[in-house]
Parts: C-alpha cells; structure tokens; sequence
C-alpha cells in the first residue's frame, strides 16, 4: 500500500513537516511505503482551467514538477495533506495542488452530478493535518473544511484529521509530543483503512 504524503508549507523540516513526518512514520508502522512531497520546493504551476484534461485525463498543459506524481496520486491508497493556516487559508501551494486533482474529474450531463471521478470507489482515503499559531479554535478559518470538501469530492474517505494549534517557531511541534502521537496515531489509522 502506498500512502501519498503532500506538505503545503513554505518552511522545510518546520512544524507541518514535523507533523507529515509522524503521519508517515505511523502508516509505515503498518506495512505502508510511502512518499512525501514539498510543494514550496517545486516548479508548480497553477490550474488556468484550459480543460485539456478533459480530453487527456491528465494535466498536459503544464510539464512541471507535479507531472511525474499523477500516476502515483491514482495509484495510492491514500494521501496525506498538511498544511500551515495563514491568514485563515491554506498555502497557496496546498490551493494550487488540490486544484491541480481537477484532472481525475469527469464530466457527463448524464449522471447525477454531472461530474465523477475517476478517483472514487477504490476505497482511497485520506488524512488531513493543520498547523496554526492561532491557539482559539475559532481563529482557524476553513483550512480544514478547505481540504476535506475537495478530497471527498474526489471519491476520498476522510481516515482522520489533526490540527496543532499554538505553534509557530520553526520546530515548536517537537516540543509538543503528544500532537506528534496523534499524528502517528493518524496515519497508522490511515494505513488500516477498511
């Protein structure tokens, strides 16, 4: 079983790293390979919404450094989303990657929706983590809503989510051990999705 693990944060080995990592470190405790990718290291360009993929089932109007991982994000059994909450949204990067899926959608006038994807029914799931410097659970906006809406759409069960509110300083989450234990808890539920 292969589990995608997807960082949307500018800072690397920081806090949201920190709490990937742990994920990751949880699914591999269960048998699970997995991949983490940085998006703020990456050529990445944003959907213009040209719909070539309608055509080609793939983004083709951009060979960029998310082109290689299409073929891994079908085949995984499940993905992991972390992202910081700045200014009451996730990173750009994060917006523009979950944008970047809207190549697994097809559409068709005769089905219910209009739409599906070609993601849905093979029993993907996915675990979703935020971290914020705000401490309120109040003042972290929609990033978690922001991430979960499109990850269903797309045919995910949601497995889990965790949010480390109170950190900021690069490496801060460390000091917080039990928001790494749940984050490992996370991802070994991920990796024993039913």
């Amino acid at each position: 079983m292969l589990i995608l693990g997807v960082s949307g944060s500018p800072r690397r080995d920081g806090n949201s790293d920190s709490v990937l990592a742990a994920i990751l470190a949880g699914a591999s405790e269960q048998g699970a390979d997995s991949e983490g990718m940085y998006l703020s290291g990456m050529e990445m360009s944003s959907c213009i919404g040209c719909e070539r993929c309608r055509k080609d089932k793939v983004c083709t109007q951009f060979e960029d450094d998310l082109t290689p991982y299409y073929p891994m994000i079908g085949r995984a059994a499940g993905i992991v989303l972390v992202t910081p909450v700045y200014n009451y949204n996730m990173t750009s990067w994060m917006k523009a990657f979950i944008d970047r899926l809207y190549c697994f959608y097809d559409f068709d006038n005769e089905r219910p929706r209009g739409w599906s994807s070609r993601l849905a029914g093979q029993g993907k799931a996915a675990a979703l983590a935020i971290v914020a410097e705000q401490v309120n659970p109040k003042d972290l906006g929609v990033t978690l809503e922001a991430m979960r809406l499109p990850m269903e759409a797309l045919g995910y069960r949601i497995a889990g989510e965790v949010t480390v509110p109170g950190v900021f300083e690069a490496g801060a989450v460390g000091n917080r051990p039990g928001a790494l234990d749940r984050a490992a808890r996370l991802g070994r539920t991920l990796a024993t999705h039913p």
